[in-house]
């Protein structure tokens, strides 16, 4: 297991001196990307120093009961102290086993995160803003920042979809698991009888793309300019600023309309249209990949039901993990550490598995 151990630290070190180099700190993309690297290696490397350490002090205390000359004192003592010893050698063991489980490669990269009101009419759409909102405190509680990319309102406050990016640290890594079908139990505001319908919403979170991930011809895109529309289907600005790309290969298109500025919106929808693409691609890769990580937490597939908000009961409920969480409230502003966590350890857990049969 510990092989390439001693490759890892040489790495870790050698990460380390570069980003003291003044030209790659100059370097602002490349300091970026050594800086994440660094921040992967180090705890590998302290717990990888911590089990040399106490390999070592094994070693040395078997060595010393093993001494004809040694203290019998000293020797009993050291007895007591050979099964503690072991205990926290297989401990930091276990715990290099995990950290060097190899990581989603896309773990730290920012997103484009789509929000779609699905079965349920309006109590859909007011439930995909529900959903919106506690995307936007999870993200303020994580210092990310959020940029609106394209809306879609309903006539009574919802959205019909919103997509939005996503940047900050480990953004995809806290996120990747939420995409799927978000069902909600509750009673609408408009319904007289007092009882319960169900309704829901899709959510789909993509990687954003780079421009060297997705090479785009300019041949293969058309691009239409049409007027904004808001509530209602009313004019949100009376030139033909809004924006509407088609990547004509695929039959792919994503639109902007939020900026007044024809240029901004081109720019938005061309961010979106880059995230489906690589979407698609990581697709094509993935269902070759399906047999192989079919016990792993959720598909990423957007069909899938993942979660139910039931406001009767105050409850959240992730059917991946089988987690049931009685604080509805806290969790839709944005208290959403407990289930993220329970994903990516349940995730963590599967990858470990597989490394080990594999």
């Amino acid at each position: 297991m510990f092989d390439n151990l001693a490759e890892v630290k040489e790495r870790f070190e050698a990460v380390t001196r570069q980003l003291s180099d003044p030209a790659v700190i100059s370097d602002q993309a490349n300091y970026r990307k050594l800086s994440r690297e660094h921040n992967e290696l180090a705890p590998i490397i302290s717990a990888f120093d911590q089990f040399r350490k106490t390999e070592q002090e094994l070693a040395d205390t078997r060595q010393m009961i093993e001494d004809p000359d040694e203290d019998q004192e000293l020797k009993a003592m050291a007895s007591q102290e050979i099964p503690v010893l072991e205990e926290k050698l297989e401990s930091l063991a276990d715990q290099l086993r995990v950290l060097l489980v190899p990581k989603d490669p896309l773990d730290s990269a920012d997103i484009v995160l789509e929000i779609r009101a699905g079965t349920g009419g309006e109590e859909a759409t007011l439930f995909a803003g529900d959903l919106y909102r506690m995307y936007l405190r999870f993200a303020e509680r994580h210092g990310w920042k959020i940029e609106i990319l394209n809306m879609s309102h309903s006539g009574v406050g919802g959205f019909k979809e919103i997509i939005v990016g996503v940047q900050g640290e480990d953004v995809y890594k806290n996120l990747k698991f939420e995409s799927g079908v978000h069902r909600v139990q509750r009673i609408p505001q408009t319904e007289s009888q007092g009882r319960i319908h169900t309704s829901a919403a899709t959510v789909a979170v993509l990687p954003a793309a780079e421009e060297v991930e997705v090479d785009l011809q300019e041949s293969d895109l058309r691009v239409e300019k049409f007027r904004s529309s808001g509530p209602g289907g009313q004019s949100v600005n009376t030139t033909d600023s809004a924006v509407r790309i088609t990547h004509i290969p695929t039959g792919i298109v994503a639109q902007s309309q939020d900026e007044k500025s024809q240029h901004k919106n081109k720019a938005k929808a061309m961010k979106v249209l880059r995230a489906r693409l690589y979407e698609k691609l990581r697709e094509e890769q993935r269902s070759e990949e399906a047999e192989k990580r079919r016990g792993m937490v959720g598909s990423g597939d957007r069909s899938e039901r993942i979660r139910t908000y039931n406001f009767p009961e105050g409850r959240v409920t992730d059917h991946r993990i089988n987690l049931k969480l009685y604080k509805l409230d806290e969790f839709l502003t944005g208290e959403m550490d407990e289930i993220v966590e329970g994903l990516l350890e349940a995730d963590q857990a599967e990858r470990l598995k597989h490394s080990q049969s594999g």
